[in-house]
C-alpha cells in the first residue's frame, strides 16, 4: 500500500512538472489555497485573552490607536480600569468597556470565545449551525444560537443603505413551508393547493451586481422584488431577469434583459447565472447546516450567505477582522439582546 501510495504521487509530481514545463498551469480552488488559510483557530488561544481583548480594541478605536474614546461624549482621553477591563471618562465621568453600545454589549464570553467564534464562522464557506458552534466553543446551545445571529447582523449592515447601478441580476427563490406526505397513497394530498400550505413558505429575492455586491429581501411572493429593485437600484441599472411575467414591470423603469430558461440560461451575455450561483450557496446552508429556517430569520441567514458570497475570495483572517469591525461598528441589538430573558 505504501509503494502504491509513493508511486501515486511520484507520478502526480510527474504530471505537474510536465504541466508546466509546456506552460499549462493546475487550476485550484481558491478555499484549497495558501491565501485563503491566513488565520488559525489554535493562535487565538494560544495567543490569549490579552491579546484578543488588545485586537477588539484596536479594531474599534483604530482612529485613536486602540486608545478608549468615549462613546457618550466622544472624549479621547480616559481612565484604564484594568482589574475590569472597563474605562472611566476624563470629561463625562461615563464609565464604558469596548463592548459598550456594540452588538457585543453585555457580553459574558471571554474575548478568545468571541474572537474564536468569528473565526469559525468566517471559515464556514456554506454556514455553520449553532448546535456544532456550541460544541466549538462549549456553550449552551442558546448561547451560541444567540451569538450566531449577532454575527449575522453585523454583516448584514455591510450593504443595508447599499444600492446597486451598473448590471444587475434579478431572481427569487423559495425556502421552507414543505409538508410531508402520508404513508399511504389514499391519504396524500395535492400540495400545490392553498388549503394545504403551511403558511411558513417565503421567497428569497436577490439583486446581484455583477462584480458588486449581493442585496437580499424575504417576501411572500416573487412579485414582491419589483418594489424591492425599485428601491435599491440606481436609474440606469440594466437589469437582467428570467420570463416570469411580473418582471415585465421593470421594463417601464430600467433598460431590462430577459433570458428564457427553456432555450437556454445564458444567450449573449444574458442570464441570471451569478443570482441562481447565490441561491446554490443559500441551498446547500440552509439544506446542509441549518436543517430548519424560520421565516421570521430567514432574511438574516440570506444576508449571510449574500456576505458569503461576496467575499469568496478572501482569506478568513480577512474575513474574521472584516466581521470584528462590522460587529464593533454595529449598535446594541433590539433583537437579539435578551432574546432568551422574554
Amino acid at each position: 500500500m505504501m509503494v502504491f501510495a509513493l508511486a501515486c504521487a511520484m507520478s502526480w509530481n510527474y504530471i505537474r512538472c510536465i504541466s508546466i514545463a509546456n506552460g499549462y498551469t493546475m487550476s485550484q480552488h481558491f478555499l484549497l489555497s495558501a491565501a485563503s488559510k491566513t488565520l488559525k483557530l489554535k493562535d487565538i488561544y494560544k495567543a490569549g485573552e490579552e491579546a484578543a481583548y488588545r485586537k477588539f480594541c484596536d479594531i474599534r478605536w483604530a482612529e485613536n490607536d486602540g486608545d478608549a474614546v468615549c462613546p457618550r461624549c466622544g472624549h479621547t482621553d480616559a481612565y484604564d480600569i484594568k482589574t475590569r477591563r472597563k474605562f472611566k471618562c476624563k470629561a463625562c465621568h461615563h464609565q464604558f468597556s469596548v463592548t459598550s453600545g456594540t452588538i457585543f454589549a453585555s457580553r459574558k464570553l471571554d474575548f478568545t470565545d468571541l474572537l474564536a467564534a468569528i473565526c469559525i464562522i468566517a471559515n464556514a464557506s456554506k454556514g455553520l449551525s449553532s448546535i456544532q458552534l456550541s460544541r466549538d466553543l462549549g456553550v449552551q446551545y442558546k448561547t451560541a444560537f444567540v451569538l450566531a445571529h449577532k454575527i449575522r447582523e453585523a454583516l448584514s449592515r455591510e450593504t443595508a443603505d447599499a444600492k446597486l447601478d451598473d448590471e444587475v441580476e434579478i431572481d427569487g427563490a423559495y425556502f421552507g413551508g414543505s409538508i410531508r406526505q402520508a404513508n399511504e397513497k389514499e391519504d396524500r394530498i395535492d400540495r400545490r393547493r392553498s388549503r394545504h400550505q403551511t403558511g411558513k413558505r417565503r421567497v428569497v429575492i436577490a439583486l446581484r451586481e455583477r462584480g458588486g455586491r449581493t442585496l437580499t429581501t424575504v417576501a411572500e411572493r416573487e412579485s414582491d422584488g419589483v418594489a424591492f429593485a425599485k428601491a435599491r437600484l440606481e436609474n440606469g441599472t440594466i437589469v437582467n431577469a428570467d420570463e416570469a411575467s411580473h418582471w415585465d414591470a421593470l421594463d417601464d423603469v430600467f433598460p431590462t434583459e430577459r433570458i428564457n430558461h427553456s432555450e437556454a440560461y445564458s444567450l449573449a451575455g444574458v442570464h441570471v447565472n451569478m443570482a441562481e450561483s447565490y441561491f446554490s450557496r443559500l441551498r446547500r446552508m440552509v439544506g446542509g447546516q441549518h436543517h430548519h429556517v424560520s421565516p421570521k430569520y430567514l432574511h438574516q441567514y440570506a444576508a449571510h450567505a449574500a456576505w458569503l458570497e461576496d467575499h469568496r475570495r478572501s482569506s478568513n483572517g480577512a474575513l474574521a477582522g472584516r466581521s470584528v469591525h462590522n460587529a464593533m461598528a454595529s449598535p446594541v441589538s433590539r433583537t437579539w439582546k435578551g432574546y432568551w430573558q422574554r
